[in-house]
Formats: C-alpha cells, sequence, structure tokens
C-alpha cells in the first residue's frame, strides 16, 4: 500500500511544474484577454454606429440636405471603420451559390425584397406619380414647374463666375483692336486656359479664331468675337452628342444607369437628384444603394428615398456591392420601374480593384438584362478644376462611361472644364448641376450652356 500513487497528488504537483503553465494554463490566460479585449472594441464600435445613425435618423424628419451638409456628413462618417479590406461576401468561390439563392428567392416571391426598413409599396407609388403636382413631393413639383425660360435664368446666373473669369480679359483684349496680332492670340490661349478648358482645347479655340481672323479681318471686334467662340464651343459640346442625344431607354424592362464617381463629388446627392428629374417626367423609379462601403452613402439615399416616396434596395455596410445590384434589377423587373439608378463605391483601393468590382456588379446585372447597364455616368465636381480630368481618364479605363454629370458649376470661376472633358474624351455631357435644390440639376443643353457664357454681363 506504500507504493500507490494518489492521482490527486500527481495533479498537483503537475501544476507546478513549467509545462504546465506553457502547454495549459498561458493559452488560457491569452484567449481570456483577447475575449475581453474584443469585447470591448466590439462595443465601443457599435456604439458609434448607433450614435451616427440616431443623427441620420433625426435627419429624415427635414428636408433633404443640401451638397454642403452632405458632404459633412460623408466626411464624418469617414472615421468609422469600414468592416475590413474587402466586402464581406465578395470572394470568388461564393458568387455562384450567393446568386443561385438570390435568384431562387425572386422566382418563388416576386413582391419580397432584400431592402431594409419602411418602403412603399409599389401601387401606392405609381399612384402618387401620376396624381397631380400636389400629390408628389415638392422637390418633383418644383421640376414640374420649372419652365425653360426660368431655367434659362438660373442657369446664367449660376455660371455667373465662370462667365466673369472668361469674359473679364477677353472684352478688353479685342474691344476696339485695330490688329489681332500673336500677342493677343496669346493672351486669349492664357485665358481660356485658366477657366480649365485645358490645353488642347485652348489651341482648337484659338486656331479656330486665327481662321475667322483670315477670313474676315477688317472686323474682328469683341462682338464676332465673342459669336465665333461661342459657335465653336457649341460645336464641341455637340460633338460627343451625335447619335446619342436621347436618353438609351430600353424596349423593354427597366432603364438601368450605373452612376460612378470618387467620393466627395456629389455622387450619392446626385443620385437623389436624377431621381427627383426622372420621377417628374413621370417615370417610376428605384434606388439601389450599392456603395457598401461607406454607411454614409446608403442612409443618405435612404433619406432622398423617404423624402421623395422612392424604394430603395440596400444590404448592410460592408456587403458585397453586386449582390446588392443583382437584387435591385431583380426588384425593378418585378416591380415594372422605368429606372433603376445604382449608387456604387467611389473609393477602392486601386485601379485592378476598382475594374474588378465595377465588372462584377455589370456581369450580374446582365443576368436577366443583357443590355445593361444601358447608362454608365460618371459623376465629377467642377470646383475640381484640373483633377477632374484625371478622375475622367481613370474611370475611362476601367468601364465604359456613356455620360457626365457635371456637379457644383455654381461654386467656381472655372466651369470651362465642362467644355475641356467633352472634347478631350468625346463623352456627352449628360446633366450639369448649378445648385444645391434638386431643380438645379437639369439635362445639358449645349446652345444653353455656351450661349449663358457669352452672354453681355
Amino acid at each position: 500500500m506504500e507504493n500507490e500513487i494518489d492521482p490527486f497528488t500527481v495533479a498537483l504537483n503537475y501544476t507546478q511544474t513549467p509545462d504546465f503553465w506553457l502547454v495549459v494554463a498561458l493559452p488560457l490566460v491569452l484567449l481570456l484577454c483577447a475575449a475581453i479585449i474584443y469585447f470591448f472594441l466590439y462595443r465601443i464600435k457599435k456604439r458609434q454606429e448607433i450614435s451616427q445613425i440616431n443623427g441620420l435618423e433625426n435627419l429624415k424628419d427635414s428636408d433633404v440636405p443640401a451638397d454642403d451638409e452632405m458632404d459633412a456628413l460623408e466626411k464624418q462618417w469617414e472615421d468609422i471603420p469600414e468592416g475590413g479590406d474587402e466586402p464581406k461576401g465578395s470572394a470568388e468561390d461564393k458568387d455562384s451559390s450567393l446568386f443561385d439563392d438570390a435568384e431562387e428567392k425572386w422566382e418563388t416571391a416576386d413582391s419580397e425584397s432584400s431592402s431594409e426598413g419602411d418602403q412603399p409599396g409599389s401601387d401606392s407609388e405609381a399612384a402618387e406619380i401620376e396624381d397631380a403636382s400636389e400629390a408628389v413631393p415638392e422637390d418633383v413639383a418644383e421640376i414640374q414647374g420649372l419652365a425653360r425660360s426660368s431655367w434659362l435664368m438660373r442657369l446664367r446666373e449660376r455660371l455667373g463666375n465662370t462667365r466673369q473669369g472668361i469674359q473679364k480679359n477677353l472684352r478688353t483684349l479685342f474691344s476696339g483692336a485695330a490688329k489681332i496680332d500673336d500677342a493677343t492670340l496669346e493672351s486669349l490661349h492664357e485665358t481660356l486656359y485658366r477657366a480649365d478648358i485645358g490645353a488642347s482645347t485652348a489651341d482648337t479655340l484659338v486656331d479656330y479664331l486665327k481662321n475667322s481672323i483670315k477670313r474676315d479681318r477688317e472686323d474682328m471686334s469683341w462682338e464676332k468675337v465673342r459669336t465665333s467662340l461661342a459657335e465653336k464651343i457649341t460645336s464641341i459640346l455637340k460633338d460627343p452628342l451625335v447619335g446619342h442625344e436621347e436618353i438609351n431607354y430600353p424596349e423593354q424592362g427597366p432603364l438601368v444607369i450605373l452612376i460612378v464617381g470618387v467620393n466627395g463629388v456629389g455622387k450619392t446627392t446626385s443620385i437623389g437628384k436624377l431621381a427627383s428629374y426622372f420621377l417628374a417626367q413621370q417615370k417610376s423609379v428605384l434606388l439601389c444603394a450599392g456603395d457598401t462601403f461607406r454607411a454614409a452613402a446608403i442612409e443618405q439615399l435612404r433619406v432622398w428615398g423617404d423624402r421623395l416616396g422612392v424604394e430603395v434596395i440596400s444590404h448592410k455596410q460592408g456587403g458585397d456591392p453586386a449582390a446588392v445590384a443583382y437584387d435591385g434589377v431583380k426588384a425593378a423587373m418585378a416591380r415594372n420601374k422605368d429606372v433603376l439608378l445604382i449608387d456604387t463605391a467611389g473609393r477602392l483601393h486601386n485601379k485592378e480593384d476598382l475594374m474588378k468590382e465595377l465588372g462584377k456588379i455589370t456581369k450580374v446585372i446582365k443576368k436577366d438584362l443583357p443590355d445593361a447597364p444601358h447608362e454608365t455616368w460618371l459623376v465629377i465636381d467642377a470646383t475640381t478644376g484640373q483633377n477632374a480630368f484625371q478622375q475622367v481618364k481613370a474611370f475611362k479605363e476601367v468601364t465604359p462611361l456613356s455620360g457626365l454629370v457635371v456637379t457644383k458649376l455654381d461654386g467656381t470661376a472655372k466651369g470651362g472644364v465642362v467644355i475641356g472633358v467633352c472634347h478631350q474624351f468625346k463623352i456627352p455631357i449628360r446633366f450639369i448641376g448649378i445648385g444645391e435644390k434638386a431643380v438645379d440639376l437639369q439635362p445639358f443643353v449645349p446652345e444653353d450652356f455656351s450661349g449663358s457664357l457669352f452672354d453681355e454681363t
């Protein structure tokens, strides 16, 4: 009995050996510490998100935020973690099952959608659009009542900074000039370049004026120069529109418009204004929150949806943008919508990421609508000047662009960027924005723009 081994004694002795602390106790202590740290970080993140979302919910009860308010909101949300470098569910091995499940869901229940929050039914929405102006949202009613003469006055007023920047020196330069020499033409080139028209476009305009001088050297007054430049600029702006004057509406199904652009240019706000415009044209509209990288983009689109009575298809932040676009197309088809506007991420890590993401979105859209997206519009900010050229170049390399939406023309003296990007990249300008209200985003008419730049002040 003296040699009998006590198991309790053996276990107690083992706990006092270095092997026990190294193999058993230390990993347990580290795991416990990691769990505690994760718990506190998770609580902090959730409190931040709840605080921000509560602020946005309060915003929904007010009017649609202006552009500067939206920009501030975007910056506020930039500090919130985005949940990793890649969106959840974006791996290629998940794509097949993801979209097969979604397709089965839509086939069995067309009336259901993956959108979050309360959304109006399609029947009531269609009825609202067809009712009289007092039955539609205020923004839509204002666009419906906007006369062409009123828009021209508004356009001329808001382009005042650009017009003065171009005409300030030109009027003096050509006023009463007996002879237009090389020095005068060099000054003309400099004035046009400073308006962010671009060197290549400025060369084209100067060469055109040279030919005009050769034809009629004795009468090159300011009036003659002004008329010649306006005619040539109109020709430049109309060139990309030849054969594409109208938006590419499909014969059947919804018009799918993919909206792209970098953060800060007013992309999400422009989508809301475009929705207002199409509603005013008696079109039924559906919005798709495909920018899942920024929570602010999803919430901003919901604010516009609530304001306009338009349904917004959305997933959670960090979800797969292609899956959201897929659900958006399914919903638009099931509800017989006329227009589907799809928002996209404005900030990805590099050009390859951007190309891959837009390629996935286009691929899943074509599953049900082979010709979609029917339009891909890039939103650019006129106040960024020459940087707008770089944005157009970068996006043109990763996706076919069928149009440009130029915002904030009222806040710059360098609105000549509209002429420059149109001339250099041969992409038509579809809409221009000249203010904060929805009515301030309207279809682009070359004659109206060039006429407003060279009207007498």
